[in-house]
């Protein structure tokens, strides 16, 4: 487990680049469903997700030296893709970027808009992670891994450090599970404060490969992943990812999310707060909505991993 001073080690490398997230009472959901709902708004974060706070922290804890004469490659979905790249710019570093083809349009705009070498690569996340894998390890790249890090785990570590400091106590915390990186480390934060908070986590139905994992008693190497709105959270892990482990051994509970359920999230979100959500964060608002009875008159924390989800989709889902 990623222990309590490595958190805070990346909490103090990261705070001169990145922001602490507001931690905000959602009234309207809470008096619906009678639950006491708090939404950790990861989309308001330097590049529109959690993830730079793990691409800051890995590329803050090389020496000086080690930063400016290194070359840094990382592979995504997106979302790292676009906290390496700002995290990059911001620090003056050079590196490149490897896709898949499933990233979104607007992901992928994005990205190009940092002037970042990039390069397509398979269908999913994971098969453009190993891809990114090889070419470092052949050409002495330094690779900034998506969740497959201590360093990463450590700085996704951080939301869990901020929610507990801004909830009192909260009965529990729901996370959008792709790799496993953000949820493994607000369990290493939450479990290190001696909490019995309950952290569950979540994954659509078209691409559950933790949860899959986590039942089989190993990673699943296979592919079983397919289209999802939550393209987030899409694709599998690497052999061997430190997040397995401690997701298997500190999550308490895992729940699927169906196409319908997430696309009603995102509306809602829209509709009724003007805000717009990506399909990984509206994970933990359908899983919370669907098990309302269960955690009723208790202190929920949602946590909405960020905001970037193509105009086509969004267009799609409103009409």
């Amino acid at each position: 487990m990623i222990t309590r001073p490595h958190i805070e080690k990346a909490a103090q490398r990261i705070a001169d680049y990145l922001i602490q997230t507001p931690c905000v009472a959602d009234l309207q959901l809470s008096e619906e469903i009678g639950v006491t709902v708090f939404s950790k708004m990861e989309m308001y974060q330097v590049s529109g997700s959690f993830k730079s706070r793990g691409a800051f922290n890995k590329l803050l804890s090389l020496e000086e030296h080690q930063r400016r004469e290194g070359f840094f490659v990382a592979a995504s979905t997106g979302n790292h893709a676009a906290a390496f790249c700002t995290a990059l710019r911001q620090l003056g570093l050079k590196g490149k970027v490897f896709l898949p083809e499933s990233i979104s349009p607007s992901k992928l705009d994005y990205i190009k808009s940092f002037g970042v070498p990039y390069e397509m690569v398979g269908r999913t996340s994971l098969h453009a992670e190993l891809h990114c894998r090889k070419v470092a390890n052949e050409n002495g790249y330094e690779m900034v891994h998506p969740y497959n890090d201590p360093e990463i785990v450590a700085g996704q570590g951080t939301v869990g450090r901020e929610i507990l400091a801004q909830v009192e106590n909260p009965d529990l915390i729901v996370v959008p599970v792709g790799g496993g990186g953000l949820i493994s480390g607000i369990v290493s934060w939450v479990k290190s404060n001696g909490l019995e908070t309950h952290i569950v986590g979540c994954q659509p139905e078209q691409s559950p490969e933790m949860v899959a994992s986590i039942r089989a008693g190993q990673i699943i190497e296979e592919d079983i992943s397919n289209p999802t709105l939550s393209d987030g959270t899409a694709g599998g892990m690497e052999p061997g990812s430190i997040t397995f482990p401690i997701s298997r051994d500190g999550v308490d509970e895992w729940s699927l999310i169906t196409e319908n359920e997430i696309a009603f999230e995102i509306r809602e979100m829209i509709l009724k707060q003007q805000i717009i959500i990506e399909g990984a964060a509206a994970l933990p608002l359908a899983y919370i909505r669907k098990n309302a009875k269960k955690w009723q008159g208790k202190k929920a924390v949602l946590v909405l991993t960020g905001k970037r989800i193509s105009p086509e989709k969004l267009k799609g889902l409103i009409c």
